[in-house]
């Protein structure tokens, strides 16, 4: 069965070979790859070779190299770039059981194929190496989507698709476990960053290529008037007591490992050598008495 097609990729690759001319806006980067180290430090071994996988800057790799948690480093780059593979999240051109790690930051929410990358990161570990994957979930950006949605259909008479659906934090977990990750977990944490005006957020996102990629979008030009509108009632609905307007962006992490034999599995149905009124301390009621009867 195909993906649907929801990604310009080409256009996602060009936005954000546009944003790294400019200057990347890197302030949510930085803190997921200070996530990503405090997500490692309780690993206690060292990894011989770690991928990187579609991380808008090198930040990442650097930080594997800059702490010593890796030997080597490859780095499959979206967009071209010195010392690294300039590969595409959904075909990476690595070796099977090659890596010990891999990690993924603020990339892989705008893949068609999110199962299909998943299942292909899985096969580029050896057995027992590590995932950990960071994203942007469906809380992002919930402010803007919500302003457009309204002013569209004030003032256009229907509504385009402007924001990425991004996905939901549940879903994600049961993606990890389907490409067949032992182990998986998914949580997420919320970014509030706040803004004087609508308009020096959409400039954040577009040095972050983070601009309307989808290839359902619009192709006219956002009116004048419905950008407008969208931004009165951003700050209408939004503000906080200041005045200033809050942006949330919900970063959803992911882990996974390789499945190997000496990883810790769910005991079988009735295995259990203790009886759970034994390890709770208390007597054991039968089935349908109360306490005390």
């Amino acid at each position: 069965m195909t993906a649907p097609v929801v990604f310009d990729r080409s256009l996602v690759r060009r936005r954000l070979a546009r944003a790294l001319r400019a200057g990347y806006a890197d302030f949510l980067l930085d803190r997921a790859v200070a996530d990503l180290e405090e997500r490692l430090a309780p690993v206690l071994r060292t990894f011989a070779e770690a991928l990187d996988v579609g991380t808008p800057t090198p930040a990442a790799a650097d930080l594997l190299r800059r702490s010593g948690r890796a030997g080597r480093v490859l780095r499959v780059a979206p967009v071209p770039e010195k010392g690294s593979v300039a590969g595409d999240e959904e075909r990476l051109p690595v070796a099977p059981g090659r890596f010990d790690l891999a990690v993924s930051l603020l990339s892989l929410q705008s893949v068609n194929d999110l199962p299909g990358a998943l299942v292909q990161i899985r096969r580029a570990l050896k057995p027992d190496g590590l995932f950990l994957g960071a994203l942007f979930g469906g809380a992002t950006l919930t402010e803007l989507r919500q302003a457009f949605t309204q002013a569209e259909a004030e003032l256009e008479g229907g509504v385009s698709p402007r924001v990425a659906p991004f996905a939901d934090m549940r879903d994600l977990g049961g993606l990890l476990q389907r490409a067949g990750f032992a182990l998986p977990v998914a949580d997420s944490e919320t970014v509030r960053v706040r803004y004087g005006d609508p308009f020096s957020l959409m400039r954040d996102l577009r040095r972050m290529g983070l601009t309307n990629a989808l290839s359902d979008r619009r192709r006219t030009p956002l009116r004048r008037a419905t950008l407008m509108r969208a931004a009165a009632l951003y700050a209408e609905r939004f503000a906080d007591p200041d005045g200033r307007l809050p942006a949330t962006f919900e970063i959803v992490w992911l882990s996974g490992w390789a499945p190997h034999e000496s990883q810790q599995k769910p005991l079988r149905p009735g295995s259990a050598k203790m009886r759970l009124a034994e390890a709770l301390g208390v007597k054991e009621q039968p089935a349908g008495d109360k306490p005390g009867h």
